[in-house]
């Protein structure tokens, strides 16, 4: 048996000076990595791995994030209600959207610079300090002192903050858990880091439930401990063991070009979603208004632009040559597939819930947030039990097919979805997302290790910058898609489905004021009845609040009462919601399907250091071996 020895190609033996720069990079790894088996020495002398004190810190910024996500969206009838606004209000709409998108229209345009410089100046350095400017953010927000318009306003510009934080923790988590971990073990890191991001969007929303009967602030307080606990201990405890790229001149004009060209598309998609007034009449949606799109038009053609230009200049922020290599490119285009067909999605389903079942079946709409969220549960249960696992499993036998088959049976669940009935008995729905669930759980962490495996390590940041710019850049794309879908396919059908139930019991013969009633709700924009629901409020307890009261007062009070009931808005909007329901999830179904075509083109499993030179090294494997 030989001793190991090194296995320097001998093209870059010939070359004295290359030669001294591959043994310098050698050795500067093998600091790095003595200096990362000694981190977290405790007094006892037993030595805690730095790769857990890694996971634990990216995990809670994950924890933190998703949480602060999802506890939004419970919470909104109790923070309108504590700044004195009435979310139904004209004008109100465009706060309500922005609070429950800006953060990831934000956090989607800053991921890839935030990426690039990570991997110039440190990931753990901006790690930290996006922890920072969170925990400033959530102070922020949770001092609010406008009410109104101004205090509505405040929450938009604090929450933007948030997500410039979440921006720096999300763009670094998954390259410093790569760096911190072996390839053996990555997929298990990331996986456990998944289920924490997943687990966290249900805790948000069962805790926003609890905290927002108590005070509207307390939704936004709750983050504070953990914003200050991870500051404290990511400047204690983490350090840089990341091969860094060289220190180049940044991309001017391919940042201008890509914030721009995404912030104009998004701003754009966000404001398509809001009512739109012209002439003297109000479409339920903005596609039609100039200003949306232009702003379309001018995100398409910048973003268009954004390749040509990354392909002349020197050192791009976007490296197109990643998607030469074949488990990035496919790994990636799967993501963003599946991501398109999730979010949206996901909320269709919230909205099926709090509008039309739960009501149904003795829920309060007052009540319905919360207990949406609960029924929610078996994803994350099902995301939870098979996320490790996953990743444990992608490990030992790599993820080409075990993402594959988390995207059919997901595939296969959206075609479920589209079969159920408006009156389905719960376990028809559990058991389905339990499987979607799962599903997502079997494709998550075998992709993201696939993609962060396949990029040399001294640019993991801007592959993990990309891969979350494309799956926050598709969630918002997501909800444009479905909510369009189903808003023209409800505009459409209501009208109609609203004097069919009127005229069931003979309203409109009877009662002039019901047929004034009549046409006033097949007017109405479809969007302030979903989202009314969507906020806890009665539809049709705001519908007639906001109609002359004169017209009201006419109208007998039994027809008031059913009006106002628990079951006839749902029964009569489901007439509307289910068919355009059912294409959204034939559409969530046709997308998972190609994003399963895409995974399994990925190819077998790639891991970079050990098929390159030592010139792009990130682990001594690629220099050293035994020969016998």
């Amino acid at each position: 048996m030989q001793k190991r020895r090194s296995t320097i190609p001998r093209m870059l033996c010939s070359s004295p000076r290359r030669r001294k720069t591959v043994i310098s990079r050698i050795k500067k790894m093998k600091t790095i990595k003595t200096e990362g088996n000694k981190l977290s020495e405790n007094h006892n002398g037993k030595s805690i791995a730095y790769k857990w004190v890694a996971l634990f810190n990216v995990t809670l910024a994950s924890l933190m994030g998703s949480i602060n996500g999802s506890i939004i969206l419970i919470s909104l009838p109790a923070i309108f209600k504590g700044i004195h606004m009435n979310p139904m209000a004209p004008g109100a709409f465009q706060y309500l959207l922005w609070l429950l998108m800006g953060f990831g229209l934000v956090t989607a345009t800053l991921l890839l610079t935030i990426g690039r410089l990570a991997d110039m100046y440190g990931r753990v350095k901006l790690f930290r300090f996006g922890f920072l400017i969170f925990a400033i953010g959530s102070t922020l927000l949770y001092l609010t002192p406008g009410t109104g318009n101004a205090g509505a306003l405040e929450l938009v510009i604090f929450r933007l903050i948030q997500a410039v934080g979440s921006a720096f923790t999300i763009a670094n988590g998954s390259a410093i858990i790569t760096d911190a971990f072996p390839v053996s073990e990555r997929g298990k890191a990331l996986g456990i880091n998944m289920v924490a991001f997943m687990s966290g969007q249900f805790i948000g929303l069962l805790l926003g439930g609890v905290l927002a009967t108590y005070n509207w602030r307390y939704v936004f307080l709750v983050n504070i401990p953990f914003a200050v606990l991870g500051t404290v201990w990511s400047y204690w405890k983490m350090k840089d063991i990341s091969f860094r790229a060289s220190r180049t001149s940044l991309d001017i004009v391919g940042n201008l070009l890509f914030v721009g060209g995404l912030t104009s598309l998004l701003i754009g998609v966000t404001y398509a979603l809001m009512p739109y007034e012209h002439d003297g009449i109000t479409d339920a949606m903005g596609w039609n208004n100039p200003w949306v799109m232009a702003a379309l038009g001018i995100g398409i053609l910048l973003l268009i632009a954004f390749p040509f230009v990354e392909s002349k200049v020197k050192n791009p922020m976007f490296k197109l040559e990643f998607f030469k290599i074949r488990a990035f490119a496919y790994g990636c285009l799967a993501s963003f597939t599946a991501a398109i067909a999730r979010g949206g999605a996901m909320f269709m389903l919230i909205l099926l819930l709090q509008g039309i079942w739960l009501p149904l079946h003795g829920y309060s709409f007052e009540d319905t947030p919360l207990w949406a969220g609960i029924y929610m549960l078996p994803m994350t249960l099902g995301f939870m039990v098979m996320g490790p696992i996953s990743g444990m499993l992608s490990d030992k036998y790599g993820p080409r097919w075990i993402a594959t088959t988390g995207m059919a049976i997901v595939t296969f669940v959206f075609v479920g979805l589209s079969l159920l009935p408006y009156n389905f008995d719960y376990w028809e729905l559990g058991i389905l997302i339990f499987f979607m669930g799962i599903g997502n759980g079997m494709f998550a962490s075998p992709n993201s290790s696939s993609i962060m495996n396949s990029v040399p390590p001294q640019n993991r940041g801007v592959a993990s910058g990309m891969l979350s710019t494309l799956a926050n850049s598709a969630s918002t794309l997501s909800m444009s898609v479905f909510f369009t879908v189903v808003i023209v396919g409800i505009q459409k059908a209501f009208p109609g489905a609203v004097k069919a139930s009127l005229a069931s019991f003979g309203s409109e013969q009877i009662i002039p004021a019901v047929q004034q009633l009549a046409s006033y709700l097949a007017s109405m924009s479809p969007t302030n009845a979903l989202f009314s629901a969507f906020l806890g409020y009665n539809p049709m307890d705001s519908v007639l609040k906001s109609m002359d009261s004169s017209i009201v007062s006419s109208i007998p009070q039994q027809i008031v009462t059913t009006l106002t009931s628990n079951y006839w808005f749902p029964q009569t909007l489901q007439q509307a919601f289910m068919p355009a329901l059912r294409i959204s999830f034939i559409i969530g179904a046709l997308l998972c399907g190609i994003a399963a075509v895409l995974s399994a083109m990925r190819g077998q499993r790639y891991v970079y250091e050990a098929h390159n030179s030592v010139s792009n090294i990130g682990d001594l494997a690629a220099v050293e071996e035994t020969h016998t």
